[in-house]
C-alpha cells in the first residue's frame, strides 16, 4: 500500500496560512520543475460556476492545474474529475438517527471552492502531484461516514461500489492533529483517491475512526478531495471561441464556463457529472451544431473532436467509439476479462456514431478556410497515443477504414431496397442510437434517425471529400453521391405512418384517458388524417411484434439538419408533416409549453405504448434541450433553401418546390416560430440534458427530469442555435 500523507499537502490560496505549521514539509520536487517550492501558477482566474438544482447544489471549479465538479445533496457530498472520469462520493449518515443536511458554505478556503495541489512524494513512485479542490462542510448533526466510493465515476454511476475491490482496498486513518483521511489506491496500484477532512473551528473536536467509519460531531469540516492522475489541457473559453464569437464569454458566461469545463485538447466530455468522459456521438453532433463558433485550426475545439473520434476509431471493422472506458474502471474491465492492464478500451456498439464523422470531417476541411489549410498535416497524426490499439496508422488511415465501412454497410440498400439492408441495431444489443434507453425506440431493430439521415448525410460526405482528394478512391466521389440520393429518397416509406382523421381521433381520446391527462385531449384541433414518421421498425412491446414503432417524435429533426434532398414531392410532405406535428399540442401533436417533447404514443393504438413512453422515461414524453436546438437550426436551414442561403452539407441547391407552395412554405415559417417562442419561454432549461413537465393551471409546467445531467455538452449548444430574425412572422 503507498505510504500517503496529507502534512504535505498545500491549499492554494487563503487556506494556506491556517496550515503554516506543515507548509515546510509540504515543499516536494514536483516532477519535471525546476523549482519544488513554487506550485504552478496559472495566467488566468479559475473558471468557477454554480447551479442550485434541488435538491443539488452543482459546484464547478477549474485552473491550469486541476478541474472538479462537486456535488453536495441532502446528506451526500460528490467530486468527479474529467481526468480520467475520476470520482469520490461520500454518503453520510445521522450519528444518532434523526435528520442530518450537509452544506458547502463560502469561507477562507474558498468562494465556496478552491484548489488543491500537493507535490509528488519522492517515495511513492508517482510522478503525478495530488490535485483537487477544497471547502468548508457544515454538518447539521452529528454524522458518520462509513462508505465511501474513491475511484471512477463509471463506478458510481454504474452501482457497483460493493465490489470488495472498491471497499476492502478503503482505509480509514485518524491523523495525530484530529483530522482524518479515507483514501483508496487504484487497481493500477499506483493511483491514488481520497477525503481528508478537519475541524473548521478546532476547539476540542476531533473526527474519529471506529469500525471503518469516520465520526463527525455538528459543526464546520473542511474538507479536500485529492487525485494523483495526469490531468488533462482545458481550453478555457477564450481558445475554444473563434476570433468572432469571442463576445459570447461575456454575454453568456455560464454557458462558455460550462462549455470550457467540458472541454480539452485531447477531447470533448459528454456531461457532468455522470458522462464525464468521451462520448463519440455527443461530442461530433455537438461540433456539428457549434461549428459556428468554435475555433478551428491547430489545437482548436474542431480538432479536438474529430482527433478523438479518429484516435478511438476500431482499426478492425471502421467502427467509432460510442464511450471510451478508462481510468480505474478500465483496469476493473480487464481484470474482469483477465486481462492484467492498464489499457483504456471503447464500446461501440452503438451504430449512428459511425455517421457522424464524415459529416464533420467535410464541415471542417471543407467548409472553413483553417481546417482547408489543415488536412494533409492533421490526418498525418500518428495515431496511439491514447488507443494503441490504433499504432502504426495516421488518423487519415484511420478515416479511411471509417469511410470503407460506410460505404461497405450502404450498398447493399443502394442496390436493394428491401427492409433487410436498412442499418439494423448490432446482434445482441438493445439499444443502437440516441434513444439509448431499453425502450427508446420500442425495442426496435431498424431506427428511423440512422437510416433516412445519417447515412445519407455520410455519403454525401464521403462523396465531397473524396472530389477534394481526402480520400484516394475516386470512384466514391460518383458511387457515394448515387448511394446518397437512394437512402435519401427510398428510405422515408418504410416508416411512413398514416392514421385516418376518424381513427386518430379515437386513439387520442384513448390515450389521453388511459394515462389520466389533466390537460384538453385536443382533439378538436385533429382536421385531417395524420402523418408522420415510425421511430423505429422491427419493434415489440409487452411481447405484441410491431413492424412500424408508431411512435410521433422529433427525429425529423436529423433530416432537415443534415439533407438538402431534391425528391420534391417527398420534400414537400416531409416539411409539412414536421411543422403540423411541431404546431399541434400534446397529446396530437409534439409540442407543449415546456417545449417539444421527443416523443408522442398517442397514436400507436396499443396500450403498450402509454406504458413505454411517458413523461418519466428518459426518451418518452420528455424535452431534450439539443433536439430544440438541431430542429430550430433544420428548419431555419430547410426555410433558407427558399433565399438560396442553404448552409447544408449536402448537394441540391436548386430552390425546393415547397418554397413556391405558400401553404406549406407559411406553415413550416409558422412551426419554426412557435418553436423558438417556446425556446425563449424556456430560456432557463437549455442547459439542461432533459426535463418532463405536469399539466396544472390550464398549462404545461416544467418539472425536473429525475438523472438529468445538469451541464451536458450538446445542451449548451444555443450558443451557435439562434434564433433568424429575417424568418420571423412579420418578415417577407
Amino acid at each position: 500500500m503507498k505510504n500517503f500523507s496529507f502534512l504535505g499537502l498545500c491549499l492554494l490560496g487563503s487556506l494556506c496560512p491556517a496550515i503554516a505549521h506543515t507548509a515546510h514539509d509540504a515543499k516536494r520536487q514536483r516532477a519535471g520543475s525546476s523549482d519544488g517550492n513554487n506550485i504552478p501558477a496559472c495566467a488566468a482566474a479559475p473558471i468557477t460556476l454554480s447551479l442550485n438544482t434541488p435538491p443539488n447544489m452543482n459546484y464547478l471549479y477549474s485552473d491550469c492545474n486541476v478541474g472538479a465538479e462537486v456535488v453536495v445533496s441532502n446528506s451526500q457530498l460528490l467530486v468527479a474529475w474529467p481526468a480520467g472520469n475520476s470520482g469520490a462520493q461520500a454518503s453520510f449518515a445521522p450519528r444518532n438517527g434523526g435528520d442530518l443536511t450537509i452544506d458547502l458554505i463560502n469561507s477562507t478556503v474558498g468562494s465556496p471552492l478552491g484548489p488543491v495541489y500537493a507535490f509528488p512524494q519522492a517515495s511513492s513512485g508517482v510522478g503525478y502531484p495530488s490535485v483537487g479542490v477544497t471547502g468548508v462542510l457544515r454538518f447539521s448533526s452529528a454524522a458518520v461516514l462509513s462508505r465511501p466510493i474513491l475511484g471512477s465515476i463509471r463506478t458510481i454511476r454504474n452501482g457497483q461500489w460493493n465490489d470488495p475491490r472498491i471497499l476492502d482496498a478503503t482505509n480509514f486513518t485518524a491523523h495525530p492533529d484530529g483530522s482524518a483521511s479515507v483514501q483508496r489506491i487504484w487497481l493500477d496500484n499506483v493511483t491514488t483517491t481520497s477525503f481528508h477532512f478537519s475541524v473548521a473551528n478546532r476547539g476540542t473536536r476531533r473526527i474519529s475512526v471506529a469500525n471503518q467509519a469516520l465520526i463527525f460531531d455538528a459543526g464546520d469540516y473542511i474538507f479536500s478531495a485529492e487525485l494523483d492522475y495526469p490531468q488533462m489541457t482545458q481550453m478555457p473559453p477564450s481558445k475554444l471561441l473563434n476570433s468572432e464569437s469571442q463576445g459570447l464569454i461575456s454575454q453568456q458566461p455560464d454557458q462558455t464556463a460550462a462549455l470550457s469545463f467540458l472541454s480539452y485538447t485531447e477531447k470533448l466530455l459528454a456531461g457532468s457529472w455522470t458522462y464525464l468522459t468521451y462520448f463519440g456521438r455527443d461530442s461530433m453532433l455537438s461540433a456539428l451544431l457549434l461549428e459556428p463558433v468554435f475555433s478551428t485550426g491547430n489545437n482548436s475545439a474542431m480538432e479536438a473532436v474529430i482527433g478523438a473520434a479518429l484516435e478511438r476509431l476500431n482499426r478492425t471493422d471502421g467502427s467509432v467509439c460510442h464511450e471510451e472506458i478508462i481510468g480505474d474502471y478500465a483496469t476493473w474491465v480487464n481484470e474482469d476479462a483477465g486481462l492484467a492492464s492498464v489499457a483504456m478500451s471503447c464500446d461501440y456498439k452503438m451504430v449512428d456514431t459511425d455517421y457522424y464523422l464524415p459529416v464533420l470531417m467535410q464541415r471542417y476541411f471543407l467548409q472553413t478556410q483553417a481546417g482547408s489549410q489543415r488536412v494533409s498535416e492533421f490526418l498525418s497524426t500518428p495515431a496511439g497515443s491514447v488507443n494503441a490499439a490504433n499504432q502504426n496508422l495516421t488518423w487519415g488511415q484511420l478515416s479511411t477504414i471509417n469511410s470503407e465501412r460506410i460505404m461497405r454497410l450502404a450498398g447493399p440498400f443502394a442496390e436493394n431496397q428491401t427492409i433487410e439492408n436498412l442499418i439494423h441495431l448490432k446482434d445482441g444489443e438493445v439499444v443502437g442510437e440516441w434513444r439509448d434507453s431499453r425502450y427508446g425506440i420500442g425495442d426496435g431493430r431498424i431506427p428511423f434517425s440512422v437510416n433516412t439521415a445519417l447515412v445519407p448525410a455520410a455519403l454525401r460526405s464521403i462523396a465531397a471529400l473524396a472530389r477534394a482528394g481526402v480520400y484516394s478512391q475516386s470512384d466514391w466521389a460518383e458511387l457515394a453521391d448515387r448511394y446518397a440520393k437512394v437512402w435519401e429518397d427510398k428510405t422515408l416509406a418504410f416508416f411512413e405512418v398514416t392514421i385516418s382523421k376518424s381513427d386518430a381521433v379515437n386513439r387520442v381520446a384513448t390515450y389521453a384517458t388511459s394515462v389520466n391527462f389533466a390537460g384538453p385531449n385536443q382533439t378538436n384541433t385533429i382536421d385531417d388524417d395524420v402523418h408522420f414518421y415510425a421511430v423505429a421498425l422491427n419493434g415489440s412491446l409487452n411481447g405484441d411484434a410491431l413492424p412500424q414503432v408508431a411512435v410521433m417524435h422529433s427525429d425529423d429533426c436529423f433530416r432537415h439538419f443534415l439533407l438538402n434532398t431534391t425528391n420534391q414531392s417527398q420534400l414537400t410532405a416531409f416539411v409539412n408533416q414536421t411543422a403540423n406535428n411541431l404546431r399541434h399540442t400534446f397529446p396530437t401533436g409534439l409540442m407543449t409549453d415546456a417545449g417539444m417533447i421527443v416523443a408522442n404514443p398517442a397514436y400507436g393504438g396499443d396500450p403498450a405504448y402509454a406504458q413505454y413512453f411517458t413523461n418519466t422515461d428518459y426518451h418518452g414524453t420528455v424535452i431534450w434541450s439539443w433536439q430544440l436546438a438541431m430542429m430550430a437550426k433544420g428548419l431555419e436551414l430547410q426555410l433558407s433553401r427558399c433565399a438560396g442561403t442553404s448552409q447544408s452539407s449536402s448537394s441540391g441547391d436548386s430552390t425546393p418546390d415547397f418554397c413556391t407552395d405558400d401553404i406549406v412554405y407559411n406553415n413550416v415559417k409558422d412551426a419554426y416560430n412557435l418553436l423558438w417562442d417556446i425556446i425563449e419561454e424556456n430560456t432557463s432549461q437549455l442547459s439542461k440534458e432533459v426535463w418532463s413537465w405536469n399539466y396544472s393551471d390550464g398549462k404545461f409546467q416544467v418539472a425536473p427530469y429525475s438523472g438529468s445531467n445538469i451541464w451536458q455538452l450538446w445542451s449548451l449548444t444555443f450558443l451557435a442555435v439562434t434564433r433568424n430574425k429575417d424568418l420571423s412572422p412579420t418578415s417577407v
